[in-house]
């Protein structure tokens, strides 16, 4: 069964005057437009297309790739508002609608907008919201502590950075724990801080505990090499000095030097650390 918004793999079954006819396993058929048609294909040749509906609500096939897929989320600007909603850029001819009542706050023009797109029921057609949060469900997390997950940036809060987690959860990467600019729509691999009770997950965009001992020790070795064998930074110094070199938080820093210095490989000394020759 064709399923809009979605990558399908099918085989060329005919030639007609307006392109070629597709089919999958069970017989279903779509046309692939002319301006899709490969220069060279033979009937039975397999095409990997995209399945969406065209100006005339039929559906259709296309080798263009779409920026976003169906169920999940995107950052798009916006190109267009009429008097029934707003027009998206996703990477196709028709651009994908999002209805007044789906969007967070009104769209305008040359703006971008975190959204998802799904399948509405009772058009059939392919829609997005920008009201985000709604299509995340924390009731069930099936995550554990050092996980390794991908994320978006949804919004910021007080506390840090909203952000959705492999396309189906929010969670929170802290102020503190952030070290680097962050945008909506930023997209980033992290990793599972903690799962609470609640369905609340804490996130880190670092390696944590004593799993990031390792990377970040690397690092200060590398920096430490760079710099002569000596850095003026040791576990009494500023965060914010940590941070503007090593790009880490004062607790990450105190871990990775400490075993560092159980390993023999520095000196930890009053005004600094230092390389052991």
């Amino acid at each position: 069964m064709l399923q809009l918004g979605t990558y399908h793999t099918l085989e060329i079954i005919k030639e007609r005057e307006q392109g070629v006819y597709l089919s999958d396993d069970q017989g279903t058929e779509v046309l692939l437009p002319n301006k899709y048609v490969p220069e060279s294909y033979q009937i039975w040749d397999k095409l990997d297309v995209f399945i969406y509906l065209d100006h005339d609500e039929r559906i259709v096939a296309t080798t263009l790739k779409p920026y976003v897929t169906v169920n999940s989320f995107a950052y798009l600007k916006c190109t267009n508002v009429s008097d029934i909603g707003a027009f998206l850029d996703w990477g196709l001819e028709k651009e994908l609608f999002v209805p007044f009542k789906e969007q967070a706050s009104k769209m305008r023009v040359n703006s971008w907008y975190l959204i998802y797109m799904y399948v509405d029921e009772d058009s059939n057609r392919l829609v997005a919201s920008s009201k985000t949060n709604k299509f995340l469900d924390n009731k069930l997390v099936l995550l554990s502590p050092f996980d390794e997950v991908s994320l978006i940036a949804s919004h910021p809060s007080p506390h840090g950075w909203n952000m959705i987690v492999n396309q189906q959860y929010l969670g929170l990467v802290y102020s503190d724990e952030i070290f680097q600019k962050i945008t909506v729509g930023d997209q980033f691999q992290g990793f599972v801080k903690k799962v609470r009770p609640d369905g609340k997950i804490d996130l880190t965009l670092q390696r944590h505990g004593y799993r990031g001992i390792e990377p970040n020790a690397e690092q200060i070795l590398k920096e430490l090499q760079a710099s002569g064998g000596f850095i003026d930074l040791n576990d009494k110094s500023d965060p914010e000095d940590i941070k503007a070199v090593f790009q880490l938080s004062k607790k990450s820093f105190k871990k990775a030097i400490g075993n560092l210095y159980k390993e023999r490989k520095i000196i930890i000394e009053k005004d600094g650390i230092r390389l052991v020759e």
